[in-house]
């Protein structure tokens, strides 16, 4: 039965801080983290201070403030995190979020703001999905939490942006959008499916039956490889840079 499955390949067992360490989906978050880093590692100029705040700010807006809010969207990990909780969760990381952008616009550039505004926007219009969910689409996706980290990133280290640094971009966007799309029948398995059956005849006369853990295993693998290897790109590229 598709009921069955946990909600995600990550979730652990409902309760207590399990449901905490669920909630922040650790390797999407660390995965849309990597762009940060492949963002401030691609600049002309590192600062390892700045590439911290960053981190720090894009986790509690993407790790936390994201996650609280699409758990209060029918409660999709089924977690037992009181709402009141989860929308001080989300309020709170909203809030340091910002309170680091506003850092940044005094430290680095009143052009963050620019930055600051459509990090805002795009956390409550995408995870709320106002209108009608008109933001909450792969495009969507694949531009808010994969190009828009890298650009942040980059931008906040080098004030400026470059053809180059717009193609490492694309590549960001494309990687969330090849995410998105292996994730959404995955999620709708693991989630809404009451039952799962079917079978596979080949030409040979074999048959292999259809379950929902065949049909979600081969993309998730291809889920938890990509996991990896964008972080493997994210800290080898940072650590040409540092050492």
């Amino acid at each position: 039965m598709g009921g069955n499955l946990r909600p995600a390949f990550y979730a652990l067992p409902s309760g207590a801080w399990r449901d905490y360490l669920t909630l922040l989906h650790p390797p999407y978050t660390l995965w849309h983290l990597s762009y940060v880093v492949l963002g401030a590692a691609a600049a002309p100029d590192l600062d390892l201070g700045l590439l911290g705040w960053t981190l720090g700010a894009f986790f509690l807006a993407v790790g936390i403030g994201a996650h609280a809010l699409d758990e209060l969207q029918g409660r999709p990990l089924k977690t037992r995190i009181p709402t009141l909780t989860l929308q001080s969760l989300a309020a709170l990381s909203a809030v340091g979020a910002l309170a680091i952008g506003i850092y940044g616009v005094v430290n680095v550039s009143a052009w963050l703001l620019l930055f600051i505004g459509a990090g805002m926007f795009v956390l409550f219009a995408y995870n709320l999905e106002i209108m009608g969910g008109r933001f909450h689409s792969d495009f969507w996706f694949a531009l808010s939490w994969g190009a828009f980290p890298f650009i942040v990133a980059y931008w906040a280290s080098a004030t400026s942006f470059s053809a180059g640094a717009g193609l490492l971009a694309a590549g960001c966007f494309g990687l969330s959008l090849v995410q998105r799309k292996l994730s959404t029948q995955v999620r709708s398995i693991r989630r809404r499916a009451e039952s799962v059956s079917g079978s596979i005849v080949y030409t040979d006369g074999t048959e292999e039956r259809i379950g929902p853990e065949s049909l979600v295993q081969a993309p998730e693998a291809a889920l938890q490889a990509l996991t990896g290897a964008v972080i493997a790109l994210a800290s080898g590229w940072l650590a040409l840079r540092v050492l």
